[in-house]
């Protein structure tokens, strides 16, 4: 059993979820119950997660020092190196912000004070069990901190640095404590995962000798899909837990064609048949031909969707709005609005509707404030969007998984890898990809331009490589020449990522001259467009969407 204590860190979650695909348990505990935890539990380990906070601000999230006298193996990453280093001593101060990628170099040789490890460290040693055991000299890790650590506690050392941060991978062995800078979590990470899996066996191993054990059991350190084989992602305990809520009521769904509510409908409908009702809400911020995509999914599960015809008034409701956290929130309540009236019109036909499906997944909710010292980046239209006096109760069977996980929990369910691997679309749709009023000439321009970078990536057959691609409105003006004229237009900007969870992404590498296929089409068949600039920046510091 691991520990991580949430700090507020949009990936505490993902690290409790990276020991459990390891093969071990793990427990997300809040900063002032961990000590009582410990107490009661007795953990092999603990991992001190990242948060937004600075040590040293008024009210910041900390935890009771003794937890470093109890002998447990402790990693602490991003806030949780710069806590333990404020609490046993040493000296943390505002840094040089550093968000995305960054070169790790390990220490070739250990100093002078290994060689006065305890009897302990040593048979450590021999089982050959080092927190960089099988890395690399050196490897990409991903960043995301203000402050940094510019003196570290008595008894720690350096075993790794980056060109801005010096004491990025440090350790205490004789005490078991270890302190990373950077995100091992994070699927962009090289090694991350290894680092981690390293972090669990010395923890075993400690457990082992502290119970006088002879011998030692370590889990299997395959990477990839292999390692996804919690019983969480058992779909049949996925529909129990469905049985188990909703009982003999009804359930409305709101379907948009994506993988995410694609595949919690499919979950439900197989959980209570005909009980479970897809609505489909045409508002025109969708992609061309998602109805008819919804449609024909269901339809093959012995499903119909009601579609319910909402373009009008949707524009009507965003006339005016430029601010993002408003077109999601309003976006968010029509949609309850529709839901509940819907609701109203089963009730009155004697169907005792009472849940309502979505397809909600983990990053929608750290996104949107999930934790109570996380903070809020964006409101979610299905999360921090919704309204507070809502009739119906919420159906979220994935509100705990990532993107990846439920790619995989679609494909269990027969869905075909073409569908499963689909590129993500926002709840929101094109609204946050358009910056400034939604209008219906700006929206045809945006379905215009979204059209021609998706058809680009197809013919050069990149598409099925890409996690998500599209063009945003930036509402931003410039000066072009068009057929030897002054012409002032909007700016597009071109944003195409790689990533697995959402958690973290990096630009997608793309030859020059799909890049300049896409630019010339945009600028010559959309009209008011004077330039398109290709986004490059990874996630973090930028959100995969624009708004």
């Amino acid at each position: 059993m691991i520990f991580v204590v949430d700090f507020g860190s949009q990936t505490a979650h993902l690290i409790a979820r990276r020991i459990k695909d390891n093969g071990s348990e793990a427990k997300i505990v809040s900063p002032n119950s961990v000590l009582s935890q410990v107490n009661k539990q007795k953990p092999n380990g603990i991992i001190l997660s990242g948060g937004p906070s600075s040590v040293y601000q008024k009210g910041a999230p900390t935890i009771d020092p003794k937890i470093f006298s109890f002998g447990i193996p402790i990693l602490g990453i991003c806030y949780g190196l710069q806590l333990t280093s404020h609490l046993l001593g040493g000296k943390v101060v505002p840094g040089k912000k550093e968000y995305g990628p960054a070169t790790l170099t390990l220490k070739s040789e250990t100093d002078s004070g290994q060689a006065r490890m305890t009897s302990f460290w040593e048979a450590k040693r021999l089982q050959n069990l080092e927190i960089t055991k099988d890395l690399p000299k050196s490897f990409v890790v991903w960043m995301s901190h203000g402050d940094e650590v510019i003196k570290l506690p008595k008894g720690f050392e350096t075993i790794g640095s980056t060109e801005h941060v010096p004491f990025a991978f440090v350790q205490d062995a004789k005490r078991k404590i270890f302190g990373l800078q950077f995100h091992p979590e994070v699927e962009h990470t090289e090694n991350g995962i290894k680092i981690l899996d390293n972090f669990v066996k010395i923890c075993i191993f400690s457990s082992s000798v502290i119970l006088g054990r002879s011998e030692m059991t370590t889990p299997e350190s395959d990477s990839g899909q292999a390692r996804m084989t919690n019983k969480h992602l058992n779909t049949e305990h996925i529909i129990n837990e469905i049985n188990k809520i909703v009982k003999d009521a009804y359930v409305i769904g709101a379907v948009s064609g994506g993988v995410d509510s694609t595949v919690a409908g499919l979950l439900t409908a197989k959980a209570i048949g005909k009980r479970f009702i897809p609505v489909y809400v045409e508002n025109g911020l969708m992609r061309e031909g998602t109805r008819k995509h919804v449609e024909k999914i269901f339809s093959k599960h012995h499903v119909k969707p009601i579609v319910v015809d909402a373009i009008g008034e949707t524009l009507k409701r965003l006339k005016g709005i430029t601010d993002p956290e408003r077109k999601r929130k309003i976006i968010g309540n029509f949609y309850i609005e529709i839901f509940e009236q819907k609701m109203r019109e089963f009730l009155k036909s004697k169907l005792p509707v009472k849940f309502l499906l979505q397809g909600t997944i983990y990053s929608d909710v750290i996104e949107s404030k999930g934790t109570k010292h996380a903070a809020k980046i964006k409101s979610h239209h299905n999360v921090g969007g919704l309204p507070k006096n809502m009739k119906l109760k919420l159906l979220e069977p994935l509100r705990h998984f990532y993107k990846d996980e439920v790619r995989l929990i679609g494909k269990n369910l027969g869905l075909p890898d073409e569908f499963v691997q689909r590129q993500v679309f926002p709840g929101p749709g094109y609204a946050i990809r358009i910056r400034g009023e939604v209008t219906k000439e700006r929206l045809e321009k945006e379905k215009q331009a979204d059209s021609i970078v998706l058809d680009e990536l197809k013919k050069a057959g990149i598409l099925p490589n890409v996690f998500m691609s599209f063009p945003v409105l930036t509402g931003a003006q410039s000066t072009a020449v068009k057929g030897d004229g002054r012409f002032f237009g909007e700016v597009v900007a071109l944003r195409i990522v790689e990533s697995k969870d959402v958690m973290t992404s990096n630009w997608a590498h793309l030859p020059y001259e799909i890049l300049q296929k896409i630019s010339s089409r945009i600028v010559n068949e959309v009209p008011g467009i004077s330039r398109v600039v290709y986004d490059i920046t990874t996630k973090p510091p930028a959100t995969m969407e624009w708004e």
